[in-house]
């Protein structure tokens, strides 16, 4: 059986204390990118707690990781 909790991107961002809703994460999207191999926790846009938090989801492979993975790749187009 899977206990394992799946988030989405609306629940990330809500989770990172950002607006949540697709509009906002869209226009997020459009406004910030990752550049060349810049580690997403690097980002110059996110907050202390943010990039701890980012960079321990990836680390401890917790149940954010995935949509954290989905995140990166988004800002990198």
């Amino acid at each position: 059986m899977d206990t394992s909790t799946h988030h989405n991107l609306n629940d990330l961002f809500a989770q990172l204390g950002l607006a949540s809703e697709d509009a906002a994460i869209d226009e997020f999207i459009a406004r910030h990118h990752l550049a060349g191999d810049q580690k997403l926790a690097q980002a110059p846009f996110w907050s202390d707690g943010q990039r701890e938090f980012l960079k321990e989801a990836i680390l401890d492979d917790s149940d954010w990781c995935e949509v954290v993975d989905e995140l990166d790749t988004l800002l990198r187009h």
